[in-house]
């Protein structure tokens, strides 16, 4: 009987699918995992065990770097947040609440701004990148920048979300040429719209792995990813050469004064969209015990 290490890609009907050295693996899971309340979810690094008939068994799931609640997704090293120029036009206050609960689950918030060609997006990327998030722009002409992204995502697990029509399907299958079959082939065989099933899987795709999330959508993330108010101030990279000089420690740089979060914004150090976000993000949970989050 072997031992491998490998990454779980997909879960289905009971089923764990484990990719080990470039090979597949069909696994059952031990009962002790649903015993805990810890079951395998798909990106987990595990160790299998593989008989010489039968299935081969999930033994052990080695420690997480960081887990979604919904869709469930483990050890995310990436999380590319797809925005427009138009149609839909950007809501900042969702997509800063995407970056901030990145940022709050140890991953890195990428923003991708599309529909570049249809009107110029310069002034959100400015915005971001202003507040220390890497920002690409890219359009389906954009091949320098699709390529510089496409660098950027080497040997890193990333998942994409954004709202719907911002063109995120249109973003993978530009990426990644493999994709295109793909994603048709998965999109008939979930049925994806009102109807689909979550199933979250895992692609090994030109040396990264991509997450494709069926019914992955900006009100998860809103929803099941609140932050603690105490810890949000250290979702804004962008105020994080500030902290510590407030003139009281338990300033919440929502209007007291001598807050030096709130100069930094008036002498225009920080992007006003920005903070804006971070008030409404603070006065939703400012109410809310630390332990209610953890439900």
């Amino acid at each position: 009987m072997n031992k491998l290490n490998g990454i779980l890609m997909k879960s289905v009907g009971g089923f764990y699918y484990v990719r080990c050295d470039g090979k597949e693996y069909e696994c059952k899971a031990r009962g002790s995992f649903r015993k805990y309340g810890n079951s395998p979810i798909t990106g987990d690094n595990v160790v299998i065990t593989v008989p010489d008939e039968g299935f081969a068994a999930i033994e052990e799931i080695l420690p997480r770097k960081n887990k979604l609640k919904r869709p469930a997704l483990a050890n995310i090293d990436v999380l590319v947040i797809v925005c427009s120029t138009v149609d839909p036009i950007p809501n900042f206050a969702v997509i800063d609440k995407m970056t901030a609960a990145a940022v709050d689950n140890d991953m890195e918030p990428v923003i991708v701004i599309s529909k570049n060609d249809l009107q110029n997006g310069d002034m959100i990327a400015q915005i971001y990148r202003n507040s220390d998030i890497k920002t690409f722009q890219c359009s389906p002409k954009d091949e320098d920048e699709i390529a510089l992204l496409r660098e950027y995502l080497q040997g890193k697990v990333t998942a994409f979300t954004g709202n719907s029509g911002v063109g995120k399907s249109t973003l993978l299958n530009i990426l990644f040429k493999d994709l295109q079959l793909q994603t048709g082939q998965i999109s008939q065989k979930l049925g994806r719209g009102r109807h689909t099933t979550r199933v979250v899987e895992l692609f090994e795709l030109d040396g990264c792995y991509v997450a494709d999330t069926p019914g992955f959508s900006t009100v998860d993330l809103q929803r099941y990813e609140m932050i603690d108010k105490t810890q949000l101030q250290y979702c804004f990279p962008e105020f994080k050469k500030y902290l510590g000089e407030c003139k009281f420690t338990s300033c919440s740089h929502t209007c007291e004064k001598g807050c030096r979060i709130l100069q930094a914004l008036d002498d225009e150090e920080i992007e006003r969209t920005r903070h804006q976000s971070y008030v409404l993000m603070y006065n939703e949970v400012k109410d809310i015990k630390a332990w209610q989050l953890k439900e």
